[in-house]
């Protein structure tokens, strides 16, 4: 039987027949996530903490920035009903959002003085991160759309080693511009960018069908903005809250979210040490986060996409959580040596490798939890919890340092991960690694 018009085009960016553009695409993505991360949660946090803003005022301006991640588990249903378009199911929501949040990011360059403006700042980064939610949430359905599920793992390793780098950037390149070039020129710099890889993002598609362009059809292709909505947002919401309240789901999900947690905590709490208590320049910590150990971490986490398809994301799951246990214990019994050079980088490239290469392993576990035809808000939402862990953990840190050490809230990170770690435990023997779609 002879196919029709549309399904015999050829298009040779297309993410459905492309391995490697999955590959690539999927990494650059999350470049584009890591940019503006870098540069408020590392490069401006660090320079606020460098020109003598509190530690609660630090973390009060990394709450607002990220409170929109906190709220992104609504945009899930809404981009799972309304992804009928010429142009795919997803592409249109992902072209969207960043287009807007690239508009959202000139509105930072009105800014003249960041710290006596730290409030307009905030409001500033508040709307971008809005729209970059949304980019978020958008490029986490079309991942769980288009990727095998063998693919999975080490594609999601990609994914953190995207994100890994856009921070890379954000904080090293955008600090180093902030002190010498100034503010305007390093707000200047990520909006560029963020234009450059959304034009990318233009000539990709997900089938080789699909429409270039808005509202126009491939010849032979049925026209998809008539056909009938399967599903209300009322029972899509249904669905994702059943979804995230099984108790599968909150076995294991609820140990993430304390690993989160405490990862948040701690890393504010000791980049805030290293400035305040020893000194060190905001440049040089920022520099640290985002370039030391680089190529180390992103070897570390490719191999752990590696091992998460081979043995199982949730054995993996369990050796990270345990390696991060250890290194909150020795690490923070350690802290009188926290002065010395060598001791102080070791620990900026421990604690940000642990980020990713958690992700590595939880990812593929959380994305087999999700339920059949709600898998792309049901994963969102369990994004969006995640980033509500770090922006908590972010404030509750700044609190906690007016009156505990950073040493002393390594110790109880440390215990709040061993707990997630029985917690995690107990939820894998109960349902194995192949019933959570780890294998």
């Amino acid at each position: 039987m002879e196919l029709p018009a549309y399904q015999n085009v050829s298009w040779p960016l297309s993410l459905r027949d492309n391995r490697l553009l999955r590959y690539v695409t999927f990494f650059y993505l999350y470049v584009m996530q890591g940019i503006p991360a870098g540069f408020t949660l590392y490069a401006l946090a660090n320079y606020f903490s460098a020109e003598g803003l509190t530690s609660a005022a630090v973390g009060q301006f990394v709450a607002v920035v990220g409170l929109p991640w906190a709220f992104q588990f609504i945009w899930g249903p809404i981009i799972d009903k309304f992804q009928g378009s010429p142009m795919g199911r997803r592409r249109p929501w992902v072209l969207a959002a960043q287009s807007m949040a690239f508009v959202a990011s000139l509105g930072i360059l009105f800014v003249d003085d960041p710290v006596r403006q730290v409030g307009l700042l905030s409001a500033a980064f508040f709307v971008h991160s809005v729209f970059a939610s949304v980019q978020d949430a958008s490029v986490d359905a079309l991942a769980i759309s288009v990727i095998p599920e063998t693919e999975r793992g080490r594609i999601n390793a990609f994914m953190r080693g995207g994100f890994l780098s856009g921070i890379s950037m954000g904080a090293a390149l955008l600090s180093y511009m902030l002190r010498e070039r100034g503010f305007f020129a390093a707000a200047l710099t990520q909006s560029a960018l963020l234009l450059l890889l959304t034009g990318v993002t233009f000539f990709i598609k997900e089938k080789p069908g699909d429409s270039l362009l808005p509202g126009r059809t491939m010849p032979g292709r049925p026209d998809i903005h008539t056909e009938p909505r399967a599903h209300t947002l009322r029972w899509l919401f249904t669905e994702l809250f059943r979804g995230l309240l099984t108790r599968r789901s909150l076995l294991l999900f609820i140990p993430v979210l304390l690993y989160y947690t405490a990862q948040s905590i701690f890393n504010r709490a000791y980049s805030y040490h290293l400035i305040q208590r020893l000194g060190w320049a905001d440049t040089d910590v920022s520099v640290l986060q985002g370039t030391a150990g680089t190529l180390l971490i992103l070897t570390i986490v490719l191999t752990g996409g590696v091992l998460a398809d081979r043995f199982g994301a949730g054995r993996l799951l369990l050796w990270v959580m345990g390696f991060n246990v250890t290194c909150f214990l020795v690490f923070n019994g350690l802290n009188a040596f926290w002065d010395e050079p060598a001791v102080g980088r070791t620990g900026l490239v421990l604690w940000t490798m642990m980020d990713p290469i958690f992700s590595v392993a939880c990812m593929p576990l959380l994305m087999g939890l999700c339920r059949s035809h709600v898998e792309g808000s049901q994963f969102t939402a369990y994004m969006a919890l995640v980033n509500l862990c770090d922006i908590a953990g972010a404030y509750l840190s700044g609190q906690a340092q007016m009156h505990l050490s950073a040493p002393t809230l390594g110790f109880l990170c440390g215990g709040l991960v061993l707990l997630a770690m029985v917690v995690a435990g107990r939820g894998l023997s109960v349902y194995s690694t192949a019933s959570v779609g780890s294998q």
